[in-house]
């Protein structure tokens, strides 16, 4: 799959998938940024992405995060809609320290992965009742 791609600053490397079994390929930090306590920020990852129709780009921290950095993906995952591919549509990774001291993300550190995921668009038929027995609440099939 050919994907059209705009880096912002091209001395930082493209993406790219580190070994050949990897799904997702990793995202880098623009620019520096200080996460406060309990702080919810968007950190820039240099890239502009033209999805190719029938796929979505979805956005994840990378397993490493949580434990390394104290960060975790404030959405739990981002979902890059095809049509975010404008001159200014830069991927953004949103993150929240659950710590109680500032965190650090350098410039050019891998912070995020992404993959392109298949996606099918629904026709929606409304109808007035559904045909199969409720089966209960959150959990009902036990935990």
């Amino acid at each position: 799959m050919n994907v059209r791609i705009k880096r912002i600053e091209k001395d930082l490397p493209l993406p790219e998938y580190q070994t050949g079994g990897s799904v997702a390929f990793d995202l880098y930090a623009r620019k520096d940024v200080t996460i406060g306590p309990k702080e919810n920020v968007l950190i820039p990852t240099n890239i502009i992405v033209e999805t190719p129709p029938g796929y979505m780009l979805m956005v994840a921290l990378r397993s490493s995060t949580p434990g390394r950095k104290g960060l975790m993906k404030s959405n739990g995952v981002g979902i890059i809609d095809q049509d975010y591919a404008g001159e200014e549509d830069e991927v953004l990774m949103q993150v929240y320290n659950f710590t109680d001291k500032e965190v650090e993300v350098k410039r050019g550190e891998r912070v995020g992965q992404a993959m392109f995921v298949r996606i099918d668009k629904a026709e929606f038929d409304e109808v007035s009742h559904m045909n199969e027995e409720s089966r209960g609440g959150v959990g009902s099939t036990g935990y």
